[in-house]
């Protein structure tokens, strides 16, 4: 995925970082995303920044209704963080279309492995081939939960 990707339906997928609307991710991020309420759009555009990013589209409108995040070497490791999409838009396997897209983009990188963690759609990401870790009693995080 150089530049987009058109899906099932009306949307489209773009690794393009200058088409994401940082201000509606933010919004929805900090508002409605129990992992990162009350996030502060300084903190959300320095992760921008600091991330591969992924939007999806409304090929009519071009308005942004959903994103992903990917913290990533770009040789062994990554981490898919951030994935959101819009209320309107849900049920229509748009989530699973933009993991997919994700982990294909990812692909040419030969990264040996890519994490991320969910409370609530462990079914969104098995569709594109995630599963539970092996040993989970093997990680270890610093930090908050």
């Amino acid at each position: 995925m150089n530049d987009s990707v058109t899906l099932h339906g009306p949307y489209e997928i773009s690794a393009d970082p200058a088409r994401v609307d940082a201000a509606r991710v933010h919004q929805w991020l900090s508002t409605d995303a129990y992992w990162a309420l009350g996030r502060s759009r300084a903190k959300q555009d320095a992760a921008i920044a600091g991330s591969l990013n992924f939007g999806a589209y409304d090929g009519s409108s071009g308005e942004q209704v959903a994103y992903a995040r990917v913290v990533t070497d770009r040789a062994t490791f990554a981490w898919l963080c951030d994935v959101y999409v819009a209320p309107g838009a849900r049920g229509s396997g748009l989530g699973t279309a933009l993991v997919d897209a994700v982990r294909a983009h990812l692909e040419p990188f030969g990264l040996r492995r890519v994490l991320l963690a969910t409370a609530d759609a462990h079914g969104v990401y098995e569709k594109v081939g995630f599963k539970p870790l092996d040993d989970p009693g093997a990680w270890m995080a610093l930090g908050g939960q």
